[in-house]
């Protein structure tokens, strides 16, 4: 039929014979190629089910090998349950047993010592407890004996690692600052004529200048701001040359603003040794001033760096909060800088920190740090590393901060009255130079408040020896400007 098809195409298309036969050899050749491939296929597909068929029977071999295995595991249990049950029964009936007997003993027991079972247990117990009291006893002392003694040798390797952290070196304290001379004729421009310019800068700067050794001026105040403005604004008017009582006021109030930068980076640099952060600028500022400050021969600044090292080392071996141990420890003595109100340094500092909403925990631990009434670990750790601080050799000298309260005192009393502007303590504390305000006094008032301050240092400071010379300095001004 193929053949018909291609013969009446060959005719319709118009080939010849030759065509004809090319075109059915090539139809038999890919006749045969077909049947081969078949061939090939049906013969790979015989022998990939003949694997299937094997591998089904090898499962269901499998399958019936695992099931026989399960029947006889399951019978096997089926006779071990069984097994069980009967034990359980037995146990039973031997305990029932078991108990009928002891009951019997006891019975028999009680009958002979005329005692009931919970009198014989009480008697039995009492009688081993006497045995072992004292062995318990015993033990429980040695064990005490053991923990407090690893205890307190625990307690004294943190605080000497403590103290080994916080060690810092010891800086004496000076009440003298000194300025050198390029020669011994500027004395006497500093004096000035009828010593004006010394008086002037004495009462601007609040210290007390002395130039009776050569070529140097010593500058005396126990105040160490007073001081330093004092050697910066000497060294600017040396600098200048131009030294009369205008220019020295000028100078001293250029001074003054200069050195409260330094304090305010300063603090800046305190807060930043400890690591701590977000304290309010002005709270930063007062800070600073512990860098003038010294407390019994030790600067603040060491004090303070030096007791939170040793307050750090501490929280951390004991898991107490770091943070609040830092803060109360730097801000612990803030209240001593604060030099222009009434009050114990406690209660200024305390006064201060709520100003500027710092953190009531770290309040708590400075105040009960100070008052020995701890309610937190973290105040018991600030008044540890105080007291390491305090009282280490060299730290500090005694008395000292005695000394400064008692002149402080002085300046306060004479401040106390009224129309007194400014109040200086000069001398180590022998002479008052007291300022009053000439629109409220009279040259008479004066008089009579330099018999007054008199008698109430006489009264409030019986304990500073020998004699305080008091100077009321009463001094009018008039200026005016002419434009031209």
């Amino acid at each position: 039929m193929l053949r018909n098809i291609i013969i009446k195409l060959f005719e319709y298309t118009g080939l010849g014979k030759k065509e004809l036969e090319n075109s059915e050899q090539k139809a038999r050749e890919i006749v045969a190629k077909a049947q081969d491939e078949c061939i090939r296929i049906r013969k790979d597909a015989e022998e990939e089910a003949k694997k299937i068929v094997s591998n089904t029977i090898e499962i269901e071999k499998r399958i019936s090998k695992r099931e026989r295995f399960l029947d006889e595991q399951e019978e096997q249990i089926k006779k071990g349950r069984q097994s069980l049950e009967n034990s359980k029964k037995q146990i039973e009936v031997t305990k029932q047993e078991f108990e009928e007997k002891r009951d019997s003993v006891l019975s028999k027991l009680e009958k002979i010592a005329q005692l009931s079972k919970d009198d014989a247990r009480v008697l039995l117990l009492k009688a081993w407890e006497d045995k072992l009291k004292t062995e318990i006893a015993s033990k429980i002392r040695a064990s005490e004996e053991e923990i407090k003694e690893k205890s307190n040798q625990r307690a004294k390797e943190i605080i000497v690692d403590a103290m080994r952290f916080g060690a810092s070196d010891y800086v004496a304290e000076y009440t003298l600052t000194v300025v050198n001379l390029p020669n011994d004729d500027f004395k006497g421009r500093i004096i000035g004529k009828d010593g004006r310019n010394i008086r002037a800068f004495e009462l601007a700067s609040g210290v007390d200048l002395d130039l009776e050794e050569e070529s140097v001026i010593r500058i005396s105040s126990f105040d160490g701001i007073r001081r330093e403005v004092a050697k910066v604004s000497l060294e600017r008017l040396i600098k200048d040359g131009r030294i009369q009582p205008q220019r020295i006021e000028e100078i001293i109030e250029k001074a003054k603003a200069d050195i409260d930068k330094i304090i305010f980076k300063t603090g800046e640099e305190i807060l930043h040794r400890v690591k701590i952060y977000n304290i309010p600028p002005e709270l930063t500022r007062i800070l600073g001033k512990y860098k003038y400050k010294y407390i019994s021969g030790q600067n603040m600044i060491v004090h303070a760096i030096e007791q939170t090292k040793i307050a750090f080392a501490l929280a951390n071996e004991l898991g107490a909060d770091v943070n609040t141990v830092k803060t109360a420890c730097i801000f612990q003595n803030i209240g001593k800088v604060i030099d222009d109100k009434e009050g114990s340094y406690l209660q200024l500092g305390i006064e201060l920190l709520k100003k500027y909403k710092i953190s009531q925990k770290v309040i708590n631990a400075i105040y009960e740090s100070v008052n020995g009434n701890f309610s937190s670990l973290e105040s018991s750790i600030v008044n540890i590393a105080s007291k390491i601080s305090d009282n280490r050799p060299n730290s500090k000298r005694e008395g000292l901060d005695v000394y400064f309260e008692r002149i402080k005192a002085v300046e306060d009393i004479a401040c106390t009255h009224k129309g007194v502007d400014r109040a200086y303590a000069l001398q180590a504390g022998r002479e008052l130079r007291v300022i009053v305000k000439p629109e409220e006094l009279s040259d008479d008032d004066t008089m009579i408040l330099a018999s007054k301050i008199r008698e109430d240092l006489e009264k409030k400071m019986d304990s500073f020896p020998g004699q305080i010379k008091i100077s009321l300095i009463r001094q009018v001004r008039s200026e005016s400007l002419a434009k031209i």
